[in-house]
């Protein structure tokens, strides 16, 4: 162990040379390494200070990084309510690049001296209580390990890594600024905000970024989103160019029109120079300072937006920057460039010093910012540790005065007592903004969405458009203002799509492309009986049975009742022949009630011929009830008037039969039928038949009556106001004793067609009967083939026809004879030819 401590020590050393050989400035000319200021409680600073003037832009943030730390513990040890009557004092010293020297610095800060010497504390000063870092999250990560051997608290204001959220693995770090978890979902509610559903991704290839990157993907699959592609590339500065041209030659494949480039500000800089010559969003999880000339400016692209953390300018902080006397400060060429920056007359009021030089400018401008780098974030991290002191030193005490400076640096358990209260501490800042941690020991705050806009004169503007805070309530959590948002002025569309496919219409669904991510889909017609009412749809939805897709399939309408209307054609033209037909049947019924007295209408019955034309005439009026809008009462009337009335026709028809076939008979001599003659025999043989056509009706009415019945199926698109049957077996039995009748009629009158009579009707008769049963027998199959309104069109008709039928053949004859032959219809012709 003793051989492996003197190697370690031996490349420290070795590491200290060359940084000190690179960094020169790191001695602060005369002054030992670092900044110390002592106080009855030791609180130590790690972060990168100095570096080279290319850089101006980072020196700018980090110098005020370390000024507002300075100024957090001068503001805390003049305050007369937090840790009254106890001075804060400060270890700060400069990371550089190195994590050797990283190291050396946090074994400086523990031991209180410049020598590397572990567990050996020079007590010089006060008990050392935390540590506070602006580190990456790489040497963050790696510095905590080592403050977890000495239960020191570590207090990052910069590392967001979200893989150091874990509170066992790193039980002692705690971070002002929010970690990359939040800044994922941020992301993707960006993404789902615009509709970018087809993005790429950049990003380094460091284990933090690979992770974060997993957490995105899946995110972005799980809102509908897909990736088109992942790019990383080396976390150090050295990307070679075969990475830069396989990375921009994977964009160029690409149809994206965004891409998320995940890398942190010290590695973004080798992709800036791609970023500027594509045609596409940037989304950045850090702000871009891309330093240019203004004759550039045609080359540079407002296309970028970038979340940043929250910052927020602190009024005591600026007064701080304007009264310091920077010279009691550790200082050298380039921080005294610094300062002398902060004289410029273009600074704005609330910043510039009370100076004038006449050095020049051109490199540093420190006044060219929006905010003071992570000045709220460092606040934020001595404050929260300022009040954790505060409630341990007022637990620890049982009266309202603190202990004696004597004690407390006597005190040997501050570390990890002090665990405890920085865990639970709750206060307001200065801004009046409650503070605390989460359970993760994040700071609970959020991201800013920065639109850099690059200007004419080469200055770049970032202009607040929009807000991430997962700690905020819901609705609030999310803000985007898109009229703040300048895009860039190539873009054909404003803001810019970015899709795989373009969006399937309401109307449409998606069919996912076989071998390809879900967002590369065909839009496909949605089927019949489906709609789709909203964009992008994975699946058509039925209507109801009662409604119908509209002609573009985005809406469910109501389907249109079809029914045999009096208003269309059809319904008109079988309205008019109903009536034509009735008032023919009243004409010749008036006829033979004017010429009653003629043989040819008191032959064969003139009763029974009344009763059957009384009965067709209600035969061709019951033909209206199947027209127009349907209830369930018409349901009902119609198919048992249409039986009943059917009946009496044609049991008046067979009693004319019969009658006919007595009637010869009965004049035979010694004849038995003479007594069966007479118009009872006729009457009773309607009445009987009639009788049991109202009896079938009645038990079908009592049993399963017809019922009015919308249709939903037959026609597409339409629901078919029908009347079901209720029981087919009754309205076939009705139908059939209907058969049977005119059957039986045809047979008897087809037999006595040939008797010798004057006025003999058996040959009317049978062709009535031939008619009739023709209509009917073609009736049922054209019957059972149709339906809706056609089917009830069939139904009038062979109504319509059959009683037409009967009304022509057997009585149009007669009528006949009575207007063109008068001469036969008198006694005279009747005696000459019996």
């Amino acid at each position: 162990m003793a051989a492996i401590l003197v190697l370690v020590l031996i490349l420290f050393y070795i590491q200290w040379k060359t940084t000190e050989s690179q960094y020169p400035s790191m001695k602060y000319g005369s002054v030992k390494p670092g900044y110390h200021k002592d106080g009855d409680i030791m609180i130590g600073e790690i972060t990168l200070l100095n570096i080279d003037l290319t850089q101006s832009s980072n020196l700018t943030d980090n110098y005020f990084d370390y000024l507002a730390f300075v100024s957090a513990l001068e503001e805390i040890n003049n305050s007369s309510e937090l840790l009254p009557n106890i001075t804060l004092g400060f270890h700060l010293y400069e990371s550089y690049f190195s994590p050797f020297f990283v190291f050396g610095t946090a074994m400086s800060i523990f031991t209180g001296m410049d020598t590397w010497v572990p567990n050996y504390r020079c007590k010089t000063s006060g008990k050392l209580a935390a540590i506070i870092e602006g580190l990456t999250s790489e040497k963050s990560s790696q510095l905590s390990n080592t403050f977890r051997m000495y239960h020191y608290p570590q207090i990052s204001f910069m590392s967001q890594s979200l893989l150091m959220s874990d509170t066992v693995k790193f039980p002692f770090l705690y971070r002002t600024v929010p970690n990359e978890l939040h800044l994922c979902a941020g992301i993707i509610r960006l993404l789902k905000h615009f509709g970018w559903t087809w993005v790429g991704i950049i990003s380094s290839n460091d284990y933090s970024s690979l992770r974060a990157i997993q957490i995105l993907k899946e995110g972005i699959e799980q809102n509908g989103g897909c990736i088109a592609f992942i790019e990383t590339f080396n976390v150090n500065n050295s990307m070679i160019t075969e990475e830069i041209f396989q990375i921009e030659s994977k964009i160029y494949k690409s149809s994206v029109n965004v891409i998320i480039l995940y890398a942190n500000a010290e590695n973004k800089f080798y992709l800036l120079i791609s970023m500027l010559i594509f045609r596409m969003v940037w989304i950045t999880k850090t702000e871009l300072n891309l330093p240019f000339k203004a004759e550039d400016a045609t080359y540079i692209m407002n296309n970028t937006l970038s979340f940043s953390i929250v910052k927020k300018k602190i009024p005591s902080f600026a007064k701080f920057i304007q009264e310091v006397n920077f010279t009691l400060l550790p200082s050298d060429d380039h921080t005294k460039m610094w300062w002398t920056g902060l004289c410029d007359s273009q600074c704005p009021k609330y910043i510039k010093r009370s100076c004038s030089s006449d050095v020049n400018l051109s490199q540093i401008l420190p006044c060219n910012i929006d905010y003071f780098g992570n000045s709220n974030s460092v606040y934020n991290a001595v404050y929260a540790l300022a009040h954790a002191l505060n409630d341990m030193l007022m637990s620890g005490s049982r009266n309202n005065t603190t202990r004696s400076r004597e004690m407390w640096k006597l005190s040997d358990y501050l570390p990890w007592k002090l665990h405890h209260y920085l865990k639970n501490v709750i206060f307001k800042n200065n801004l009046d903004e409650e503070i605390f941690f989460d359970e993760n020991r994040d700071l609970n705050t959020g991201y800013n969405i920065i639109n850099l806009l690059y200007l004419p004169n080469g200055a770049v503007h970032h202009e607040i458009v929009g807000s991430y805070n997962p700690y905020a309530s819901q609705g609030q959590d999310f803000i985007i203002n898109e009229k703040a948002i300048v895009w860039e002025s190539s873009f054909t569309q404003t803001p810019p799509q970015s899709k795989c496919s373009k969006s399937c219409l309401p109307g449409f669904w998606k069919l996912t492309r076989e071998g390809e991510p879900i967002c590369c889909f065909d839009c496909i017609p949605c089927p019949q009986g489906e709609i789709s009412n909203q964009s992008d749809m994975n699946n058509c939805v039925k209507c109801q049975e009662d409604h119908w897709p509209n002609h573009k399939r985005d809406t469910c309408i109501l389907k249109p009742t079809i029914f045999l209307s009096y208003e269309e054609a059809l319904g008109i033209a079988l309205t008019t022949s109903s009536i034509f037909f009735f008032l023919i049947n009243t004409i010749i019924l008036g006829i033979f009630i004017i010429y009653r007295n003629t043989p040819i209408v008191r032959a064969n019955n003139r009763g029974i011929s009344y009763i059957l034309l009384i009965s067709l005439m209600i035969c061709f009026l019951c033909s209206l009830m199947f027209i127009g809008h349907t209830k369930p009462v018409t349901c009902i009337l119609r198919h048992t008037t249409f039986g009943m009335t059917f009946s009496v026709s044609l049991s008046s028809i067979l009693a004319k039969t019969i009658t006919v076939v007595m009637a010869f008979h009965a004049t035979k001599p010694g004849s038995k039928l003479r007594k069966w003659m007479g118009s009872r025999t006729s009457y009773t043989i309607i009445l009987s038949c009639s009788v049991f056509q109202f009896i079938l009706c009645l038990i079908w009415l009592f049993t399963a009556p017809p019922f009015l019945y919308l249709n939903m199926q037959s026609e597409t698109g339409s629901i078919l106001l029908e009347c079901n049957e209720g029981s087919m077996i009754a309205f076939y039995c009705v139908l059939g004793f209907l058969g049977f009748l005119a059957v039986i009629s045809f047979i008897i009158a087809f037999l006595s067609r040939n008797l010798p009579d004057s006025f003999n009707e058996a040959k009317y008769i049978t062709f009535s009967m031939l008619v009739f049963c023709s209509v009917w027998i073609t009736f049922i199959p054209t019957y059972l083939s149709t339906r809706g309104k056609y089917m009830v069109a069939v139904e009038i008709f062979a109504i319509q026809a059959s009683s037409a039928g009967l009304l022509g053949c057997i009585f149009m004859p007669k009528c006949y004879i009575i207007f063109f032959r008068p001469e036969i219809n008198s006694r005279k012709y009747l005696t000459k030819n019996n």
